[in-house]
């Protein structure tokens, strides 16, 4: 299992601030980095820059709301960005959620699952045949794309229930999880995938994992500051089904928290149900935030490319 780390997603962070963590990132022997699409730096721009000062580590976004941006422009912009990267890109998307789109940006939360299929699809024909057409529920395209030298990008969505992994197995290069547990993952996921993919007669999707992850010494008190943070993803319907499926009462209760046996040993459990990938969501937590947020990172770094 491949180790990465999450990058943005937080406040604060400049575009030189952004690039620094993930060049050091590189230079710590970490496979990939995966940077959130949220309210802060436009996670395909930062990752153009940062692939112009990077050389080998892979860049990914994790993921961007596809109902703001129509998929010609996505595509247009991710296959900019690929030639920034030297094809390092991957274009991690997702629905999002109806709290996000409807509420705070005021679009039509419509259709998931047929907005994800057709999205995807328009992507992949404007990458791969520099064309779409395309005529369904959501989107109606018929448009060239044309960018000298480019190359298609891979795409993975956010795919944790059931008709979003068959679409995902069907179309895409991987599924991106998060608050998504090893239970989960091994009985829901990697079934599910494989079984679409088959059917399609493509190669089996990459499953690219996350948690919150922590080294520390005062896991309670860790817990506690992580179920404070990241409660919200325990009232969305689609994490707390995942969740339940771990008999988790929330977020705190699925987290990599303790010492490094302790997370080493969560890490492994990841890798043995069928993740291709981890990339952590390091947390810096109590009175020795900086200690354990470089406890979380010496761990990280020493399994990488081990598990």
């Amino acid at each position: 299992m491949n180790i990465g780390l999450a990058v943005g997603g937080g406040e604060g962070s400049t575009l030189e601030e952004m690039t620094d963590r993930i060049v050091e990132a590189e230079n710590d022997g970490f496979a990939s980095v995966w940077m959130a699409n949220v309210f802060n730096l436009d996670a395909l721009t930062a990752l153009a820059f940062a692939g112009k000062n990077t050389r080998r580590i892979e860049l990914g976004t994790a993921v961007i709301p596809t109902y703001p941006r129509h998929p010609h422009a996505l595509a247009q912009q991710a296959l900019t960005a690929e030639q920034a990267t030297g094809g390092r890109l991957v274009l991690g998307i997702g629905r999002s959620h109806k709290l996000v789109i409807e509420t705070m940006f005021g679009i039509p939360y419509d259709k998931p699952i047929a907005h994800m299929r057709e999205y995807v699809t328009v992507l992949k024909e404007l990458m791969e045949k520099g064309a779409a057409g395309v005529s369904g529920e959501a989107y109606q395209v018929n448009a060239p794309l044309k960018i000298k030298n480019s190359k298609p990008v891979p795409v993975m969505i956010g795919a944790l229930r059931p008709k979003m992994l068959e679409v995902c197995g069907t179309l895409c290069d991987g599924t991106l999880t998060w608050m998504a547990g090893p239970k989960y993952i091994e009985n829901e996921i990697e079934p599910r995938l494989r079984r679409a993919a088959k059917a399609a007669g493509r190669d089996k999707p990459r499953i690219v994992a996350s948690l919150p992850v922590c080294v520390t010494d005062d896991p309670d008190g860790a817990r506690e500051v992580i179920g404070k943070a990241l409660q919200i993803y325990g009232q969305l319907p689609v994490y707390r089904a995942c969740l339940d499926a771990e008999g988790a009462a929330g977020p705190a209760d699925i987290a990599l928290v303790g010492d490094e046996k302790t997370v080493e040993e969560g890490l492994r459990r990841v890798a043995a149900c069928g993740a291709s990938d981890f990339y952590a969501a390091a947390v810096a937590v109590g009175a020795d935030r900086g200690v354990s947020l470089a406890r979380t990172n010496d761990l990280l770094k020493g399994l990488a490319g081990k598990l």
